[in-house]
């Protein structure tokens, strides 16, 4: 598995990065956002990949950010929803603006990359719903002041313990998170506290 490449950029173009590491040149399918974040031909550029393979072909997907790279994971973990679908939608909003689309319920706002129908559109909150969700989670965050030392000291519910997890599994990290939800009203749940984060940065 190729985690992520880095060296010189020497083609940009819609949906396209090749990055030369090496003397070898990755091809990158990628999202508009992306080949948008990334410099001129020449520059150094980092991408962070995910290696697709089917029967008939392999294509590596890069990313600039690892937020994005866990979207597309998400979206095409999503029956029916192949790579070129997840990149589209990744082309017309940002991690933050989809997370809060799925974690908000607004399938709809999905129907606006060309290609996604209702139906579709439907599909990525309900599958992607759950996968956020505390009970889809393994494991446990640490509750040590280390690990929430943002967030005010008697702060750190059950809530915004698996608000912090759901927000982790689409690639945020604690650092990112907790000062957020250290402002946030301790007494909402936990899907309330994930909506109210992903708005905040979302709005950034």
């Amino acid at each position: 598995m190729i985690y992520s490449v880095r060296g010189k950029l020497i083609v940009k173009e819609l949906g396209l990065a090749v990055v030369e590491c090496s003397g070898v040149g990755y091809a990158c399918r990628t999202s508009y956002s992306t080949v948008a974040q990334l410099g001129d031909i020449g520059s150094e550029a980092t991408l962070y990949t995910y290696l697709y393979v089917r029967e008939d072909a392999v294509e590596l997907f890069g990313f600039a950010t690892m937020q994005e790279l866990s979207c597309f994971k998400l979206l095409i973990s999503v029956s029916g929803i192949g790579p070129k679908a997840a990149t589209a939608i990744l082309s017309d909003m940002t991690p933050e603006k989809f997370a809060f689309i799925v974690a908000s319920g607004d399938s709809k706002a999905f129907t606006k990359t060309k290609g996604i129908g209702a139906k579709t559109a439907q599909r990525i909150v309900l599958e992607l719903k759950d996968k956020i969700s505390s009970e889809s989670l393994g494991g446990s965050i640490s509750k040590d002041a280390a690990d929430f030392a943002a967030i005010p000291q008697g702060a750190v519910t059950s809530a915004v313990s698996e608000a912090m997890e759901a927000l982790m599994v689409l690639g945020y990290s604690q650092g990112e998170v907790a000062p957020i939800l250290g402002k946030l009203d301790q007494s909402l749940d936990t899907q309330d506290i994930i909506k109210e984060t992903l708005r905040i940065m979302a709005a950034k």
